[in-house]
Parts: C-alpha cells; structure tokens; sequence
C-alpha cells in the first residue's frame, strides 16, 4: 500500500468507533464537533490546498443568495469550472493539490450542485404553499435555506469527507436532528456492512502483488501471448473491484455508526437520494431502519448482475444517484443513446481530466446500445431455455466489457490505454460494434418479414373477395 492509501485507511478506520460516540451529542454539539473534525482531517491533509474546497462553497453560497431560481445550473457550471482551475493551478504558478485535496473537491462538486437544487424545491414548494394555501407534499424537502454556517458544516462535515459516500443537505439536516440516535441500528449492521472487508482487502493485495498493473506499460508485457494479455485486464479489474469494495463498505461503516441515512425501511429510500415516499409508521407497530440512503455499492450485483446498464447501477451508487438526477435530465438531448453519452461525458470530466478516463466512459454508450441491439433482435426471439443461455453468454461479456474498459481508467494515459487495447486488437469494441450490426440486419429481416406476411395477407384477402 502506498503512503497515501494507508491515510485513508486510516481516516475509515477512526471514523467507525468515532460515528458511535457522535451519537451521545445534542444537535448544536453534533454539528460544531462534526465541522470541527472535518476542518481538522481537511487541514491535516491538504493544508493551504483547503482553500480551493473554501472557494467552491463561497461561490456556490453567493450564487444561491443572488439567485436561488438559476442556482442549479450556475453552482453546476461555478462548481465544473473550479474543477477544472483546481486541476490546470500549475499552470497559473500554483502549487500541484494533493490527492486528499482531490478527493474533498469531487464531493464538495456533487454537494454543492446538489445543495442549489433543494434550495431552489424549497424555494418553489414555498410558492405553492402560498398559493394553493396548502403544505406542500414534496418528500425530503428543506424546512428552510440554509445560512452559510450550515453549508459550510455539511460541506466539512466529517462523515465521508474525502472516501464519500455523496449525501444530500437534508440527509445532513436529518442526521443533526435525531431524536433518540442511541435507539437508532448501529453495531449490527456496521458489523454487517464490515465482515467481507478482510476478505476484499486481502484479495486486493494478493491479485495486485501477483499482476501489478504497471507490467501492462512494459515491452516484456506484450511478448506474452493473446491469452496472458487478455487475462491481465480480467485480473486487474478484479483488484480493482477489491480495493473499492473494502474502502466503500468502510466508508459506508462510518456512516451506520453515527447513524448518518438511518431512516425507516417504509420510507423507501434510495442510495444519495434519501427517501422517497413520506412514512408515517403505525404506533403499535415496530418500527424497522436501513441505511439504503448512504449505500454504495452492491458487491453481488455488481458482479453478477446481467447487463452493462445495470452494473453501473449498483457501482458507486449515490453519485450515480446525482448523475441521474441532475446530468441526464437535463441533457441537450432527447435520444436515450445520446442522453447516456452525455451523462458518461460528464461523469469523465468529473472523474478527471485524463484521456483514459473519456475513452472507457464513452464507450458504456456503445456497449448499451450493443446489449439492447441484441436483447431486441435474438433474445426476443428465443424460448425460456434460450433466454437463460443468452443471459449467461451476456453475463460474461459484461464482464468482459467492464475489464476492458477499466483499464483504460487506470492507466489514464491515451498512449497507454490504446496499446493496451490495441495489444487485445480492441476485442470489445468489434464485439460491440458487430452485435449492434447483427441487430440491425435481423431487424430489417424481421421488418421484411412483416411486411411480406402483411401483403400475403392482403392478397389472401382479395382472391377471397373474388371467390
């Protein structure tokens, strides 16, 4: 493990037994001592590099009070903007970030865009309420704007700060405001979220050690046959799923011990999200809590879910939350295809600004486009045995795709991405590019085929008649 990776670590670790002591704290206390932690772990960290996060959140706060109604779009473009001045300082003079800087400034992005969209439902439900004479229905809405005080202790707020999981302010503002938090679910869901951490963590060193991803930038590597190439990317993928499965189920451990997303199971909640629907349970019924709304990954789905579409859905779950709620909506685009490249484009930007970044996140959209191709013009047309051969020989190149476009997110590099990928002789984007074809030949065969039986039945129609 690098230095850096023993930090965080070490941040997930303390933050656990940390969580279950916030529960003791009144409010006020809860929320100075949360911001207190999180400017200390911030400073410690980042040093004068804290001030880029600062900026973002004056900005964002200015915003909101100049113009709450534009706020969503123009925190989205301040927040994307600073990012990219944060990532190109060294070409003003400036001193490179480090990499926990990097860290608070990506979620503070996703908090902050976040942040003026509820200012601005709250804002507008308040209209409503004014003119329908009514209170409005909206579900985890805010009961007022918040000061800046308030932003600045969610967006210091020490729970998740630089490993995430991303929260809205009203789970925040839910978290502070806890009645009973000692009744709350803690050590046996901690414990639960907690028991295959070892197992991840030590998968990931084992694989790491045996297939270190920087042999892939070597000659040596490519003196290997087809069979050892393509398999690394197998391997190198698998260490990356370990590594982020034991760092999000730590970070999801500390947010279940201060209690932070703990609502009632009826409220349905979702991951980032919070709940979805208002629960008013029965009295004489006890109640149950999860912590959906900080979930982050769903290890068994994604690995073994079926479809490239559905394994981002359960892959880094709450800032695909905010990606669906607050990119693809309002994408320049109608067309589904288009919508999901755009959203992957942002997420690219978001990620960084490294090539290998926007060639794996671009090529989702053709995989997707592949998979429904597919799923439309053979699947359909297959029986229940068919289908579950279908749905496992999919399966595997879901897989397959994921490993392939990994690499290219962990190499980072145009060059080393490329001649990776060239070295496998771009095996998923033929796959992908040939299943779209197939599909579209069966379609036109299967149009053809309607039309031919229609205009069969329309001569059976007439020679009756002049029978």
């Amino acid at each position: 493990m690098s230095p850096d990776e023993l930090v965080y670590l070490g941040i997930l670790a303390a933050s656990i037994p940390v969580g279950f002591l916030f529960r003791y704290l009144s409010p006020p206390v809860k929320q100075g001592a949360a911001l207190l932690l999180g400017l200390i772990i911030s400073i410690a960290t980042c040093g004068i590099h804290t001030l880029h996060s600062f900026f973002t959140v004056l900005g964002t706060w200015l915003i909101i009070k100049i113009s709450w109604r534009n706020a969503p779009a123009l925190s989205l473009g301040w927040t994307f903007l600073y990012l990219l001045f944060f990532r190109l300082v060294t070409w003003f003079g400036l001193p490179q970030p480090t990499p926990f800087a990097n860290a608070i400034q990506l979620l503070l992005t996703l908090k902050m865009v976040s942040l003026a969209n509820e200012v601005q439902s709250y804002h507008l439900e308040k209209k409503k309420e004014v003119s329908d004479f009514t209170k409005s229905p909206v579900v985890g809405g805010l009961s007022h704007e918040p000061s800046l005080c308030d932003i600045i202790s969610y967006s210091y707020c020490y729970v998740g700060i630089m490993t995430g999981p991303f929260f809205r302010y009203q789970t925040y503002a839910d978290w502070l405001q806890q009645s009973s938090p000692l009744s709350l679910p803690g050590k046996e869901p901690c414990l639960q979220r907690l028991k295959m951490v070892p197992v991840y963590g030590a998968l990931f060193m084992a694989v790491n050690f045996v297939f270190p991803l920087s042999y892939v930038r070597t000659e040596e590597f490519l003196e290997h046959n087809y069979f050892y190439r393509f398999f690394y990317m197998v391997a190198i993928f698998f260490v990356f799923r370990m590594r982020f499965y034991s760092a999000w189920c730590g970070a999801e451990a500390g947010c279940i011990s201060a209690g932070l997303g703990c609502y009632p199971q009826g409220a349905l909640s979702k991951p980032g999200g919070g709940p979805t629907v208002k629960y008013s349970p029965d009295p004489d019924t006890v109640v149950e809590y999860d912590f959906k709304t900080i979930q982050n990954i769903d290890c068994y789905n994604t690995d073994f879910c079926v479809k490239v579409r559905h394994g981002m859905r359960y892959w880094n779950m709450t800032v695909q939350w905010w990606l669906h709620h607050y990119i693809y909506p309002n994408a320049p685009f109608r067309a589904y295809a288009l919508r999901a490249g755009w959203t992957m484009l942002i997420s690219a930007y978001w990620h960084g600004l490294h090539v290998g970044y926007y060639l794996s996140f671009l090529t989702i959209p053709l995989c997707i486009a592949a998979e429904s191709a597919m799923e439309a013009s053979v699947r359909a047309r297959l029986g229940p045995k068919g289908q579950n051969i279908f749905d496992w020989i999919h399966w595997f190149l879901k897989m397959r795709a994921y490993d392939y476009m990994c690499m290219g997110f962990v190499l980072l590099k145009a060059s080393d991405t490329i001649n990776y990928w060239s070295s496998i002789y771009f095996i998923i984007h033929i796959i992908a590019v040939v299943c779209i074809g197939v599909g579209q030949m069966m379609k036109g065969g299967k149009k053809r085929e309607r039309r031919e039986r229609g205009e069969g039945e329309k001569q059976d129609v007439v020679r009756e008649k002049a029978e």
